[in-house]
């Protein structure tokens, strides 16, 4: 990422890493393993958007506009016109149908033929012939050939455009109106999902529907694996079915590491809390299930805290959990603080069959905007600690939170009698931010020009931090 220098240890946030980069590993561990098994080709329709360039004389902003670049619309790429041509609705049809799909274009058919279930021809209208006589060719040996909205028409290019634009038309007669049978005309984009699950199985279907489960499938020679993640920022319940024929199902916890098998590979249950994530992998081998937990009871622990911030001579005494931007002592605080406080567990509370967690509460979803807006890369999501945090039971590193569920298994650092737990949180530099005058780059504007644009940097307030919710003890029990 471009921006990396971020995440260093001058960043408040900078204790939680550890944490976030075994996720990150576990997860491009799990995505490199087999091969792709999207079902979907989406071809890109690049000769469309070629023909759509043309050339321009204008006048060039002043290189010190902005963000100093030529933001005139002079300059034309692919990428910056593909949406224009590709409408928005699409891609959300093949995916809310319960299949993925990769992108294509004519020089990837004319190279390694179609290696996929479907080809997506989405208003293309521009097409070279050879290119068009392989996808009929792929039709012919039962590939399914969707066009949305128009049938490829036209020539790319020039030279011989009458009489090539008449060969296309010929072989779009001949793939839609002929005797193929895998070739489709959908002239209205908003029924392509329906259609799709009319002519394949999808990979994945969740009961009830969720169009923010998103899934990844990888081929495995033993088996398959999916990556199922909740994309919303709200809690996700439903059950998914997968199009494996393995017998044999296991769950993988990216966030924890942990795995168990499950009782039946048919129909999954799933539970996921905002931007949760889970692998999902089927085998003919047999695996063990965990058993069932069942909850026994909770513990509030929210009052009575001891906490210290780093810098300061001596910890206070809070009876009540509140945000540091409250206090006017630590209203323009960044940086990290320890909370810390003894509590007692019974003997009967722990056991070969006990679990106890420690709960920070749920997370608040924030109203997502119409339009994302300019700087836009964020979870819609106000955790319960702000920003992270590290948690600590008897001097032993227990776990973090920056994730949701905002939850840490503490079992195995618990004893009976007198525990010590200190919650090490951190927030960012926005607080102490707020509190500063922030640089003026004239001078380095007038010399060099404007280069950069501070992002989010206008008008500073102090954000909520440090434990801000109810901190419980949840205690479960195995069922058997």
């Amino acid at each position: 990422m471009y921006a990396a220098g971020a995440f260093d240890a001058h960043n408040p946030w900078f204790h939680v890493m550890p944490d976030l980069t075994a996720y990150l590993q576990r997860v491009s561990y799990a995505l490199r393993l087999g091969k792709p098994a999207n079902d979907v080709a989406l071809l890109l329709p690049e000769d469309d958007v070629w023909a759509s360039f043309a050339a321009k004389i204008q006048k060039p902003r002043s290189p010190t506009s902005a963000l100093g670049f030529d933001e005139s619309g002079s300059n034309v790429t692919i990428d910056e016109n593909m949406q224009h041509f590709l409408k928005s609705e699409v891609i959300p049809q093949i995916l809310d149908a319960g299949f993925n799909l990769d992108f294509m274009d004519a020089d990837t058919i004319n190279t390694v033929g179609i290696p996929y279930k479907v080809l997506v021809l989405s208003g293309v209208d521009r097409l070279p012939p050879e290119t068009y006589e392989k996808i009929v060719e792929f039709a012919q040996h039962g590939g399914i050939v969707v066009a949305t909205r128009r049938l490829p028409a036209t020539a790319p290019g020039r030279s011989q455009a009458a009489e090539i634009s008449a060969r296309i038309q010929k072989i779009s007669q001949t793939l839609f109106h002929g005797q193929i049978a895998t070739a489709h005309v959908v002239e209205v984009e908003h029924n392509l999902g329906t259609q799709l699950k009319g002519w394949l199985k999808p990979d994945v279907v969740t009961t009830p529907a969720h169009p923010e489960i998103g899934f990844i499938h990888r081929r495995l020679d033993e088996g398959d694996l999916y990556f199922v993640a909740n994309t919303s920022n709200r809690r996700q319940t439903f059950q998914a079915a997968f199009r494996s024929e393995r017998p044999h199902a296991e769950v993988w916890d990216p966030f924890t590491g942990n795995a168990s098998g499950i009782a039946n590979p048919t129909k999954i249950d799933f539970d996921l809390q905002p931007y949760e994530s889970r692998i999902i992998v089927l085998s003919d081998g047999e695996f063990k299930a965990a058993p069932p937990q069942m909850a026994s009871g909770t513990r509030d622990i929210s009052h009575d805290w001891s906490v210290s911030f780093d810098g300061q001579d001596q910890a206070a005494a809070w009876k009540d959990l509140s945000s540091w931007a409250d206090d006017p002592k630590h209203r323009y605080y960044s940086g990290t603080a320890t909370y810390g406080k003894t509590i007692e567990i019974a003997p009967a509370e722990i056991g070969p069959s006990h679990f106890i967690a420690l709960d920070f509460g749920e997370g608040t979803p924030v109203p997502i905007p119409a339009e994302p807006g300019e700087f836009n890369m964020r979870a819609y999501l106000d955790s319960p600690v702000r920003e992270a945090a590290k948690v600590m039971v008897n001097g032993q590193l227990a776990g973090y939170v920056w994730h949701p569920p905002f939850r840490v298994d503490v079992t195995q650092f618990l004893q009976p009698g007198k525990n010590e737990i200190q919650i090490l949180v951190g927030n960012t530099a926005i607080n102490a931010l707020a509190g500063t005058t922030l640089p003026n780059y004239r001078l380095l504007y007038s010399r060099y020009g404007k280069e950069f644009e501070p992002q989010g940097m206008r008008d500073l307030q102090p954000l909520p931090s440090g434990i801000l919710g109810k901190v419980s003890l949840i205690f479960n029990k195995s069922a058997h």
